[in-house]
């Protein structure tokens, strides 16, 4: 069950930050660099968050954060690329969610 939550609080906050970058970026005139700092942003404050919430264990930080900053990555990618309808950009902040789950589990093979 937490790693449900993890992936929603991740998922979910960091969408909000790429969306809110991205209105600073525009008034800005450059929407993807107020998105991509919003979403480098959003996924360093959904991870805090996350281990606040007693998601993630503090060993796990690290690799959580790592994990949800690759899945921005894997996120940006695949939104860039597939501006042309608004589905798959939207769908693409799940990978965040991923990225995060998948550093959890990285740092608990390691400890193990």
């Amino acid at each position: 069950m937490k790693n449900v939550l993890l992936f929603i609080c991740v998922s979910g906050l960091d969408g909000v930050c790429i969306l809110a970058g991205s209105f600073v970026g525009h008034s800005l005139h450059n929407i993807f660099v107020g998105a991509a700092i919003g979403g480098i942003v959003g996924v360093a404050v959904a991870v805090w968050l996350a281990a606040r919430l007693h998601l993630l264990e503090g060993s796990s930080y690290a690799a959580t954060f790592v994990g949800s900053l690759l899945g921005f990555i894997a996120a940006a990618i695949i939104a860039v690329k597939n501006l042309h309808g608004p589905i798959i950009p939207i769908a693409s902040v799940s990978i965040i969610g991923f990225g995060a789950i998948i550093g959890k589990f990285v740092s608990h093979q390691r400890a193990a």
